[in-house]
């Protein structure tokens, strides 16, 4: 399935929900429900283009953004805004929020997010120091040695951690084989919002695969994402009706800079698309958290 396929699925199947999560120990209701599908694939053969969704405009700069600082294993809130990248703003770790509402006890939970910088061990954190071991740069010293090994896995779901992190990772997995002398990658994900956050998700580990794909010198092959709790919030669901009312076009090429030697030195600058030539774009209510 492509990523407006899943759109439509969601719409015509999804289960009406009003989740909940626990936080401390406490059960907190979510700002909006939710109609959710379970487990859908999501397949796309590289060879046919970059997979940044035409069918809407896409944050491409931020998700650019978002992936050097995952790879660099960055837990600023600041050096993503620095840079452009609004994803992170309203989320901030546990302990930085309770140190900003001990400074103000005035400041609401919500507040204190905002203001926060610290993010904890997210994501990238846990691609590169997982326990002292950096299993991004074990996968791409594998590629270079033993590129049909059946173990390079890198994971950012730590539960020892979870608690210390903005969020607990939503992305939790990915895997990369090389078969038939192309590189794929698989992607795994416990919670999906398919309005807000899967069509960046996608582009991201598209950009992933194709960023390992040039260390080890292979074509990019196919990605592959198994998406668990496939959701769309209920302040979404109307321009989510748009949106599946549209169709995919010809989707862009990626271009790299000359100059790109490694990918723990990649910069989001290094690589630019062509061709992109997106729908309108469309927005909804606010993301909730």
């Amino acid at each position: 399935m492509n990523y407006v396929e899943i759109i439509r699925n969601v719409l015509r199947n999804g289960h009406k929900s009003k989740p909940t999560r626990l936080e401390n120990g406490k059960v907190v209701q979510v700002e909006n429900g939710t109609i959710a599908t379970f487990a859908e694939v999501f397949r796309h053969d590289m060879s046919k283009g970059f997979p940044l969704t035409t069918i809407r405009k896409m944050p491409w700069k931020s998700i650019r953004v978002e992936l050097e600082g995952f790879i660099k294993g960055v837990r600023s809130k600041k050096w993503f805004q620095e840079r452009g990248c609004k994803f992170w703003d309203q989320w901030a770790a546990p302990a930085e929020v309770a140190r900003l509402k001990a400074e103000n006890p005035s400041l609401t939970d919500k507040e204190a997010k905002l203001l926060g910088d610290d993010l904890g061990p997210i994501y990238g954190v846990m691609w590169r120091n997982f326990g002292g071991v950096d299993q991004l740069a074990n996968v791409v010293n594998t590629l270079k040695q033993s590129p049909e090994d059946r173990r390079m896995i890198v994971s950012a779901w730590n539960p020892p951690l979870i608690p210390q992190m903005a969020l607990p990772p939503c992305h939790y997995e990915f895997t990369v084989q090389v078969i038939g002398g192309k590189m794929n990658l698989a992607w795994s994900q416990r919670s999906v919002d398919c309005f807000y956050g899967l069509p960046s998700n996608i582009a991201s580990y598209a950009l992933l695969l194709e960023l390992l794909a040039r260390e080890a010198n292979l074509p990019a092959g196919e990605l592959t994402g198994s998406l668990l709790n496939c959701h769309l919030y209920t302040n979404t669901l109307t321009e989510a009706e748009l949106i599946a009312t549209r169709c995919e076009t010809q989707l862009p090429k990626l271009s790299f800079k000359p100059s790109f030697t490694s990918i723990f030195d990649w910069t989001y600058a290094d690589v630019e698309l062509e061709n992109y030539n997106p729908q309108s774009a469309v927005t909804s209510g606010a993301v909730t958290v």
